[in-house]
């Protein structure tokens, strides 16, 4: 008696890439499912970007930056993993200031939701990762992007902080072999 095994769908994997700063942070939402030939593919879920008001004060613009990112991520409580694109410290104390108070304000509403950050990767790993080179440019890796998500149509944010958000989700998938790109 030959016995047939049944083959269930698994739920896809859900990843979040972060591309943060007091202007205009990005966040992305990355799918990773099986298709029939069992290769792992990455979709774009969702992607969002923020513009503060310069006019308004720092400590105003961090709250509304908060405020997004609880809005954002309370539909996606279920993440595998919550990847962050970090900057090594600048010697302009004002420039860190603005970087880190928005890291703090997307930190504060992850924790709100029981979730927090996973990983890090600096600038150079998500370009070289994700477009070949350390040096890519913001075209180049919108462009790779594109490519990987098979959506190639796409038309970008002006300043590229919605498809950088999805390169740093997809730099972490493609370093750690999670999913399959040719």
């Amino acid at each position: 008696m030959t016995e047939t095994a049944k083959t269930t769908k698994s739920k896809p994997q859900l990843y979040a890439g972060l591309d943060l700063s007091l202007t205009s942070p990005g966040f992305a939402i990355i799918s990773v499912d099986q298709n029939s030939e069992g290769h792992r593919i990455p979709s774009l879920v969702e992607v969002s970007v923020i513009k503060t008001d310069t006019s308004e004060t720092q400590p105003l613009r961090y709250e509304v930056i908060e405020a997004h990112a609880l809005l954002f991520f309370r539909k996606y409580t279920g993440l595998t993993a919550i990847i962050r694109e970090v900057w090594p410290p600048s010697r302009n104390y004002a420039q860190n200031d603005k970087l880190h108070g928005a890291w703090s304000a997307v930190d504060r509403a992850l924790s709100r939701l029981g979730l927090a950050v996973t990983e890090n990767l600096t600038p150079s790993t998500v370009k070289k990762t994700v477009a070949g080179k350390g040096t890519a440019e913001k075209l180049e890796v919108a462009a790779a992007v594109s490519r990987i998500l098979r959506l190639e149509d796409r038309k970008w944010a002006p300043g590229y902080d919605d498809s950088d958000a999805c390169a740093v989700a997809l730099a972490y998938l493609i370093r750690d072999g999670l999913i399959d790109v040719r």
